[in-house]
């Protein structure tokens, strides 16, 4: 049983070693335990110190290119090379890579196939009121859009299996946990959550700017990918809005038609008769994307058997 643990980092020389200090020199159920830094675009000295430390996999980009690039050719490298599991922590010590072996236990007794590191949001002093509430608010979104209870959404500390790794497809631009644990659900892949420790901030996030920015693109990639795995969901509640609306001025027109006054009342036709048309223009877009949604699972399934040889 082979584990890789990865590292996503860009400009980490001074936390790294923080973050290699403390790893599990071996884990009970795995023979093997690799580290692999994702260099994204570093500036400083990261990868002369990730080889003094001794990493056994360097993978390096030309310029940033986010943290879910970074991700995704982690988990090709990783699948490349053999993991079993890949656990990925990130390069700020944020985690305490000492509770890596909890995280790989649910997947080495056939329990799970994702396992998240639960950071506790709500109990970490170092988080501002207004974060506690939004990590909350962003959590309980993720899980009624997955379908399913979330503890932790936007933890990074995770364990996968190599099902999972085989199955997971990151679509998103800006990071991919809100991305993999709503693909997760709706592939049916076994998500576990256990209690981890996290260290004090060592600098400010280089994700986002400002809690701002960082709720404005996780909802937009909350949305882009619910839209790509329940198209007939989303365009079917639009159509119904748009419909419903359309409703009330036909049947103002008709009430005032049947009661003699309809040919003032025109407006009201035409405006609803719009704003039908647009209901059920959504109504042909979610039957189109539902059968896209068939075409993409045809096509994972291939890329499945692709990385899988």
């Amino acid at each position: 049983m082979k584990l890789i643990v990865q590292i996503p980092c860009y400009n980490e020389e001074k936390t790294l070693p923080f973050v290699l200090r403390s790893f599990p020199v071996e884990i009970k159920g795995i023979d093997v335990i690799e580290i692999q830094v994702i260099n994204d675009g570093s500036t400083d000295n990261t990868v002369n110190v990730a080889r003094e430390n001794g990493i056994n996999h360097i993978i390096s980009h030309v310029g940033n290119k986010g943290l879910a690039y970074a991700f995704k050719a982690g988990v090709e490298h990783a699948l490349k090379n053999g993991a079993d599991i890949l656990v990925n922590t990130d390069g700020d010590n944020q985690y305490d890579s000492k509770d890596i072996p909890k995280l790989v236990q649910p997947i080495l007794e056939g329990k799970a196939d994702i396992v998240v590191g639960d950071r506790k949001t709500s109990k970490i002093k170092h988080f501002s009121l207004l974060k506690r509430f939004f990590q909350w608010l962003g959590t309980l979104t993720t899980g009624f859009l997955a379908g399913q209870k979330v503890y932790d959404a936007v933890s990074g500390f995770r364990a996968y299996s190599r099902e999972a790794l085989l199955q997971i497809n990151v679509v998103s631009e800006f990071s991919y946990v809100l991305d993999t644990t709503v693909q997760a659900a709706k592939k049916k892949l076994k998500i576990e959550y256990v209690e981890v420790n996290t260290n004090e901030p060592t600098r400010p996030s280089r994700l986002f700017k400002g809690t701002w920015q960082h709720i404005k693109r996780s909802s937009a990639d909350l949305i882009r990918i619910y839209t790509l795995y329940e198209p007939f969901k989303v365009f079917l509640c639009l159509a119904l809005i748009f419909i419903a609306l359309g409703t009330y001025p036909i049947g103002r027109y008709l009430y005032f038609y049947f009661i003699g006054y309809g040919g003032g009342h025109l407006q009201s036709l035409i405006f609803g008769a719009i704003l039908y048309v647009i209901g059920f223009q959504f109504l042909g877009l979610g039957i189109l994307g539902e059968h896209m949604k068939i075409n993409r699972k045809l096509i994972e399934d291939i890329l499945k058997k692709i990385r899988d040889k």
